[in-house]
């Protein structure tokens, strides 16, 4: 029965979210989130204008 416990503390501590683990990896996501624009996969809303590109080129940076 002990051992369910330590199981139980090993699998909280593994999906435990890490510090820093939300920055974007790629470059031109940053830029595009420091802009404060957003990035999308598919079309941009009617209202925002594609001005960029996201992860990598997969995703568009959508801008008012």
């Amino acid at each position: 029965m002990r051992i369910l416990y330590l199981l139980f503390a090993v699998l909280f501590l593994l999906f435990q979210a890490a510090p820093g683990s939300a920055d974007a990896p790629f470059a031109d996501t940053a830029a595009c989130r420091s802009q404060g624009n957003f990035c999308r996969a598919g079309a941009c809303p009617p209202t925002f204008a594609a001005s960029g590109s996201c992860h990598g080129g997969l995703l568009k940076c959508c801008s008012k």
